[in-house]
């Protein structure tokens, strides 16, 4: 008899979250008791004590469902938007014709959009704005001749690019600058974003070049692919079968797709903090459909921004009411998955606020780090970022809770509270690209059916020349300035 081949192991994302979700718990029981240095909140002094309950562990997914809730939401209306646009056949026949005409050019659309997604991510952070992109890019890649790694690339290294270099991003950059002032540091404003402009442009370039790499090798070898046969026939299954090849691009068609587009823009402007800014314009008159300005929207507003233009793609595509709300709720149920993921994975998070185990590490590794030369500070503050980022996912909420320490301990030893802004904002944008604990990496990836192991298989190498050059500009930065 032949052998049976054997099947590669495969873990899933939920199991990956749900063995870190224990192993973090199980570490904070071990740590049960400990206390640390008291931390200076908004002028607040307050003492924490590590330790967590078995129940905390139990309970920590729901809380990251009523933390996750206005995503949560979000997500699910925007299958069902999806799925509705997708009925019409509109998004088909867009890309078929965008695909013809960049006949044996296709690859130009991964500089274009991995910019435009970097400058998104270095303005104002954007990174859960990028989930609606993962299953169109995963078609329109597909279709191009490449696979659902080039698609998941495109959107999150090209974000993510952008929000490692970080320069006007209010929910990094800012926030950190706010968190200095806090402790009465005053920091250079044109310093940061100087440094952060150079991170941003030598990333998002490196990042465009590992893309468009692989790319090429998919189009010179369909089997140089890293994804295995099962992720092969989902990708298939859910962006080739089916699929019409020959779509006539009708009038109704652009009709929907001009929608599509005008939908989207809406999204992009409502979410800048145009108050950050200076920007006025849009103060006031933009609050009539949510009771929100403009630059104040968040995923509770998308939701139902999301959800009228459903209704609107529905009536010029004319649907009856019954096919509009079949074809709405079939596209919920796929997102489900991307929804529990986000979940978990917020549910990660609220445990490490609950049990202070982040903040026992900083306060540990802070004294460390002051009796280092500047070029192993950067080195030790950028790991130390590295190991802080991936128990706090939250951009903003690592800010909040370290730049006070680490901002005040540069300062301390006659280093740049600025650099050290830039080495917090460089590692947790790293860790950003890759890492479990985050619902937009795990949601991202689930919706273009990319195992998360594969994902770090593809991310392996850029990541170590990504952290080296980001080191390299950070040490030299400190040097300079210091």
């Amino acid at each position: 008899m032949a052998k049976k081949e054997k099947k590669s192991f495969q873990i899933s994302s939920f199991s990956i979250l749900f063995i870190i979700l224990i192993i973090l718990g199980i570490i904070t029981m071990l740590l049960n008791g400990q206390g640390f240095a008291p931390q200076t909140v908004d002028g607040t002094t307050i003492d924490h004590v590590v330790g967590a309950k078995f129940s905390d562990i139990i309970m920590a997914p729901f809380q990251g469902f009523q933390e996750a809730i206005e995503i949560s939401i979000f997500i699910l209306v925007l299958g069902g938007f999806l799925n509705i646009v997708t009925q019409t056949g509109a998004l088909e026949a867009g890309i078929q014709t965008v695909v013809k005409k960049l006949k044996g050019n296709e690859i130009t659309i991964i500089p274009i959009l991995m910019t435009l997604f970097s400058i998104g991510g270095t303005a104002y952070g954007m990174a859960e704005e990028t989930i609606p992109f993962y299953a169109l890019l995963s078609i329109t890649m597909v279709a191009a001749g490449f696979d659902t790694v080039v698609a998941s690339g495109t959107v999150l290294l090209g974000a993510g690019s952008g929000v490692l270099g970080s320069t006007i991003n209010p929910f990094a950059t800012g926030v950190a600058m706010d968190a200095l002032r806090g402790v009465g540091i005053t920091p250079n404003t044109g310093l940061i974003l100087a440094i952060g402009f150079v991170i941003w442009g030598v990333t998002t370039a490196f990042s465009i070049f590992v893309v468009m790499s692989y790319a090429k090798k998919l189009k010179q070898d369909k089997g140089s692919t890293i994804l295995s046969l099962q992720e092969q026939e989902d990708m298939q299954k859910n962006f080739v079968e089916g699929k019409d090849t020959d779509i006539e691009f009708t009038g109704k068609h652009k009709a929907v797709l001009t929608i599509f587009g005008f939908c989207f823009l809406i999204m992009i402007i409502s979410l800048i903090p145009w108050g950050d800014f200076g920007v006025t314009f849009f103060d006031g008159w933009t609050s009539f459909l949510t009771g929100n300005s403009f630059g104040e929207w968040y995923f509770a507003d998308l939701a139902m921004w999301f959800f009228i233009v459903s209704i609107i793609v529905a009536v010029i595509a004319g649907y009856s009411e019954q096919e509009t709300i079949d074809n709405f709720i079939d596209g919920t149920k796929d997102m489900i998955s991307v929804v529990l993921i986000i979940v978990v994975a917020r549910g990660v998070s609220v445990l490490m606020t609950q049990t202070h185990l982040d903040l026992l590490i900083l306060d540990k590794a802070a004294g460390i780090l002051s009796g280092l030369s500047p070029v192993l500070f950067v080195i030790g503050s950028y790991i130390l970022y590295l190991g802080l980022s991936f128990l706090i996912p939250s951009t903003s909420g690592l800010a909040v809770v370290s730049m006070p320490v680490m901002g005040g301990l540069a300062q301390q030893l006659g280093l740049s509270p600025e650099v050290m802004t830039m080495i917090f904002v460089a590692a947790c944008g790293l860790v950003n690209l890759v890492t479990p604990t985050s619902g937009v990496v795990m949601g991202g990836l689930n919706i273009a059916k990319v195992n998360y192991p594969t994902w770090i298989k593809f991310m392996r190498k850029p990541l170590i020349v990504i952290a080296i050059l980001n080191i390299i500009i950070l040490v030299a930065a400190m040097l300079i300035v210091s």
